[in-house]
């Protein structure tokens, strides 16, 4: 019996998308993980010296995009709201594609705002593209999609 070879997606296949805000390609997008912090608990009766380890709060790192700049001044705009005091939350997906373009995992982030922008670094003796970059506090990652 032949066991069927997976291979896994390319990292460079991937889209965000922003609730509310013109759709836009991102040349980089990081932090997506969560994690529980583990809390040491001991009863006196407990025969073990040895505390437990109870699961504590659970957390999510702040995600980072990065982009070109163009003339679409959207995500300054955003962090521009927050700057002059209105929080707009939004829900972003992100979107894992295989090498064929076709949508194999989606994480949805919920409640997303702007705590952070950068605005690209200039040198005149390179032709690299000027990057902005944007990082995102949330409140939750969920997936909605993970395809065999």
């Amino acid at each position: 019996m032949a066991i069927e070879r997976k291979d896994p997606f390319h990292g460079f296949n991937f889209a965000v998308e922003l609730d509310g805000i013109t759709q836009m390609g991102f040349r980089a997008c990081a932090g997506l993980d969560t994690a529980s912090t583990a809390s040491p608990y001991r009863e006196g009766t407990d025969a073990n010296l040895a505390p437990r380890q109870l699961p504590g709060l659970l957390g999510y790192s702040n995600i980072m995009l990065g982009r070109g700049v163009t003339d679409d001044k959207a995500l300054w705009a955003w962090r521009e709201e927050i700057a002059k005091g209105t929080v707009t939350r939004r829900n972003i997906s992100i979107i894992l594609r295989n090498i064929k373009g076709e949508e194999k995992i989606r994480w949805n982030i919920k409640d997303a705002w702007p705590v952070k922008w950068s605005g690209p670094a200039f040198d005149a003796t390179s032709e690299a593209v000027a990057i902005e970059s944007l990082e995102l506090a949330h409140e939750g990652i969920e997936v909605v999609k993970w395809e065999k």
